[in-house]
């Protein structure tokens, strides 16, 4: 990599860029139609009244954003220490492979250790080889947590469990 890459955190003033990088990694993750939020709900639960609910970092290339991270805490009951969940990370095309994510990811590691938290956690697409080939090679060493299966209730699911 020629040039050094730089992590800042986003202001109010990035929704734009955020919405947008989001708007980009459904793109690529052939996920576009579930990209439903909007700026304005960016703006509220990232930097609202009631806000954070999740923090977003930047990685910055000679000025430029080429890539976010977004994360939010979590808490391990066995570990009784909290974490950090990565629900997002996207690295410009024209940058993939240059150090771009190891430097996000990296972040959210010192973030982690410096808070006494126990574990940095994310999901991949089981479709997305470079993705999970880059988490567990000989840089990141992630684990695969193959015994457990993510669940979800979203839209109308949600809101008969809810009503039961």
């Amino acid at each position: 990599m020629t040039s050094t890459v730089s992590i800042r955190n986003a202001t109010i003033g990035d929704v734009p860029q955020i919405h947008s990088f989001i708007r980009d990694l459904a793109i690529f993750e052939k996920l576009e139609q579930e990209h439903v939020g909007t700026e304005a709900d960016l703006e509220e639960t990232l930097f609202g009244a009631s806000a954070p609910y999740a923090h977003v970092v930047f990685a910055v290339i000679d000025g430029v954003d080429v890539g976010f991270a977004l994360y939010y805490y979590t808490y391990s009951t066995f570990l009784s220490r909290p974490g950090i969940h990565l629900e997002d990370l996207f690295v410009s095309d024209s940058v993939r492979g240059k150090g771009v994510g190891t430097a996000l990811l990296k972040h959210l590691a010192k973030i982690a250790k410096e808070s006494n938290f126990k574990r940095v956690e994310w999901a991949a697409l089981d479709w997305n080889t470079p993705a999970i080939n880059f988490y567990t090679g000989n840089i990141v060493r992630a684990r695969e947590l193959k015994e457990w299966k993510m669940f979800r209730l979203t839209g109308d699911e949600l809101d008969a469990f809810a009503k039961a």
